[in-house]
């Protein structure tokens, strides 16, 4: 009976510990209260490390970086990395990894600190495995493997905007996309990761992206593009609005610092096993008054590419599938450039509607370009990710190869030597779009796929694709 009591007395004690260093829940401010929140999920930064991401460097196969949050008791920024073994060792041989103290931000789910560190002088074609510190202790072991130096096959997930129903609806197609295609490499995001203005507390939205990705932010390198929803409005003094990045961007992404002057926090350029990634940022582009220096570091940089692949990810669409009008800033200025420099992949969101466009002159006449051998210029996509939906434009019937609107999407796109295969998935996992790029001695030809495909999806007056209501607004 004693020794019962001394059990229970120990028991009491340590929950008594465990409540003390939980932190309290942020009592909003009246402000605050009128901000919609994450139903049943309060975003406090906790003891371990949470909203961990996994960024590559310019040269994956000898870099990696990883961003993370914790509460305000854990000041250093400190991680952990080994060479993987199979056995439970890691720590015997890890080296101590660290960067700058954590940056200090508060919101509505109270005080938080941002930490990032870099992991230099890596092994190709390597797994590693880290873990990162916070006040109460070690997080698990998280692995990834390293480039190789050569241009090896590898396939990465395409994602459009997530930024609307981040957790209701987008984690669902997120984990679908994991689900169903193992070996993801890499994973591009093109742009409005977040909404950031007008659906949630942002600090919430934040918090249902990292929970919407889970681990796979964590062990999967990230190539994230800028959309307009990562800017937040301010006021200039005069009176007229302008934008500036958002605080989040920074602080949740340490990306390389290889873009164009001036735009080094949100463009760069990654090359991975014989592909090369180029970030824009279409917003920083038209908004902020940085499209020509932009234009001039992407054909610099096209110039310079030594990869059998060049695609490139931004958010506004040169060809828009649910605007009235093309991007006409983006079509004047970076449309030559992908065309004289012979860009493979156009990879764009921001429309909330699905676009695949290979000829300007439309899909008639794209059809028979390839009937007749004709060599693939640029292949232009939108997709979209969240629940956010707008209707297509009048264009849209006739001049995209195909399109789908009130759709949620995700695509695959495998690399392996002269053949690039892009295919297009439904939330459920229903193929519904896909084709083949194939490098011949005259240039790039687009094979059409010969694979069982769901119809087009499209609203039909107020019914949607699936017989209920049609989500997708006008634009």
């Amino acid at each position: 009976m004693a020794s019962l009591r001394r059990l229970s007395a120990r028991v009491a004690l340590g929950a008594l510990a465990l409540c003390l260093v939980q932190p309290a829940p942020a009592q909003p401010t009246p402000a605050q209260q009128a901000v919609p929140r994450s139903a049943g999920t309060p975003y406090a930064a906790r003891n371990l490390p949470d909203r961990i991401m996994l960024t590559p460097s310019a040269d994956p196969a000898k870099g990696m970086a990883v961003a993370w949050r914790t509460d305000a008791a854990q000041a250093a920024s400190e991680a952990q990395i080994a060479v993987a073994v199979d056995g439970p060792t890691l720590e015997e041989k890890a080296s101590l990894v660290t960067g700058a103290p954590g940056v200090a931000k508060d919101s509505a789910n109270g005080p938080a600190l941002y930490h990032q560190v870099r992991f230099e002088n890596l092994m190709p074609d390597t797994v590693y495995a880290y873990r990162l510190k916070g006040s109460a202790g070690w997080t698990e072991w998280m692995q990834f493997r390293t480039a190789s130096t050569e241009a090896r096959p590898f396939r990465f997930l395409y994602l459009g905007d997530i930024q609307n129903g981040i957790l209701t609806y987008a984690s669902r197609v997120i984990r679908q996309a994991f689900h169903a295609n193992g070996g993801i490499e890499l994973v591009l995001h093109a742009g409005d990761l977040a909404a950031q203005r007008d659906d949630l507390d942002h600090d919430d939205e934040w918090g249902e992206f990292n929970q919407a990705g889970g681990y796979n932010w964590g062990i999967v390198p990230q190539v994230p593009a800028t959309g307009n929803h990562e800017y937040v409005d301010v006021a200039l003094p005069n009176g007229a609005e302008s934008r500036k990045l958002g605080p989040y961007w920074p602080l949740q992404f340490a990306l390389p610092a290889n873009g164009a002057p001036g735009v080094k926090a949100t463009t760069y350029f990654v090359d991975y096993q014989g592909v090369r990634f180029i970030v824009l940022d279409g917003t920083s582009a038209i908004d902020l008054g940085t499209m020509k220096q932009q234009t001039r570091w992407l054909d610099e940089t096209l110039a310079s590419s030594k990869a059998k692949w060049n695609v490139v990810l931004f958010h506004q669409p040169v060809f828009t599938c649910a605007r009235p009008q093309d991007t006409s800033e983006v079509k004047a200025a970076w449309k030559p450039v992908f065309e004289s420099r012979k860009v493979d992949l156009v990879l764009q969101g921001h429309d909330h509607c699905y676009s695949r466009l290979t000829s300007e002159a439309g899909r008639e006449a794209s059809a028979a370009m390839r009937k007749g051998g004709k060599v693939q210029g640029p292949v232009y996509l939108v997709s979209v990710t969240g629940s956010k939906m707008y209707g297509l434009n009048d264009r849209a019937r006739t001049q995209p190869d195909k399109t789908a609107e009130a759709t949620e999407l995700y695509q695959v796109v495998d690399v392996a030597g002269d053949r690039l295969k892009f295919r297009t998935f439904t939330a459920s996992g229903k193929l519904y779009d896909g084709f083949d790029l194939e490098r011949r001695a005259d240039g790039n030809h687009l094979v059409d796929v010969d694979e069982p495909m769901i119809a087009v999806r499209t609203c039909n007056g107020n019914v949607g694709p699936d017989g209920g209501k049609c989500v997708a607004r006008g634009k």
